[in-house]
């Protein structure tokens, strides 16, 4: 069962790299109405680790669609950017723990060994946003070879022992609500980390994943609920994980109903879907799509 809190603190945690969809506007209003709900507070979290794709103009833009919205959220607002110390020092504990290893197989490297396994008429295992799990041919290697290995410079990302963590941290629940499940479960959901092998940690591009900045993140802001889609339903098993090695609370998981265009797929970025400012320039006010997303 969930604890019980003197006050709930929800987020809304969109990442700047592109301009916001109706998929996130339903987000946040969700989020905004629970909040309101409860009696609780909101916050607004800019996960702009990856500063490839992020950028300050999107950010901005962000804003001021939820300004539009009318939705009230908490300043100051935090930037991943500006807490990198956090995840180094969650990572630096999972590596003091042996959890963790340097990874050096490309993404063309990656593909060719599944590819040759799936010749042999073998299926290769994927996780579930249909990817297929890391070789991890470095997960056997000494401490000693991975030094070696680090200090020729060669370009890496570290990733999770995965059968490792999963064996430190024992079995894994969550609290999940309106039938969330695979199978339309309410209550107490088992998590399943290892359907994701080992999942990466940090990366040259990326000082830290979503998965390890995002409960550390929850946990400094003391956020006891998380509001977000289903597709990041099954997520919530590596978020559990990171939170038993971490030793850091658990939050009330929802996972609300996603937007999908004609073709059944969710609203992207990166195609332009339904976008907020569309919305905007077509002379239809907020009031209109509270109503048309809050149904």
């Amino acid at each position: 069962m969930p604890n019980a809190w003197s006050r709930p603190v929800f987020r809304f945690a969109p990442s700047p790299n592109g301009p916001l969809h109706l998929g996130h506007a339903l987000s946040a209003l969700i989020n905004e109405r629970q909040a309101s709900e409860l009696g609780g507070r909101l916050l607004l979290r800019i996960e702009d680790i990856d500063r490839t794709r992020c950028r300050p103009e999107f950010e901005t833009a962000l804003q001021a669609d939820l300004d539009w919205l009318g939705i009230p959220y908490e300043r100051p607002v935090r930037r991943q950017s500006e807490h990198l110390s956090d995840y180094e020092e969650a990572f630096a504990t999972l590596r003091s723990l042996g959890l963790v290893y340097p990874a050096f197989l490309s993404r063309g490297e990656i593909k060719a060994h599944v590819a040759a396994h799936e010749a042999q008429g073998r299926v290769w295992p994927r996780d579930p946003d249909g990817a297929p799990l890391y070789p991890g041919p470095e997960r056997e290697w000494s401490r000693a070879e991975q030094e070696a290995a680090l200090a020729t410079g060669r370009q890496h990302a570290w990733r999770l022992d995965m059968g490792k963590a999963v064996r430190a941290a024992g079995a894994l629940l969550f609290w999940a609500e309106s039938g969330e499940g695979p199978e339309g479960e309410t209550g107490e959901i088992l998590a399943a980390p290892e359907a994701w092998g080992d999942v990466i940690l940090s990366r040259p591009d990326a000082p830290s994943s979503y998965h390890l900045s995002v409960v550390v993140d929850d946990a400094l802001q003391g956020v006891t609920h998380v509001t977000r889609g289903r597709d990041l339903f099954h997520a919530t098993s590596v978020h559990r994980l990171l939170q038993r090695l971490l030793d850091l609370p658990v939050p009330l998981y929802h996972h609300h109903r996603l937007l999908l265009d004609p073709e059944g797929r969710k609203l992207s970025k990166s195609k332009g879907d339904a976008g907020l400012t569309a919305w905007r320039l077509s002379g239809r006010s907020a009031d209109e799509l509270r109503r048309f997303l809050l149904v």
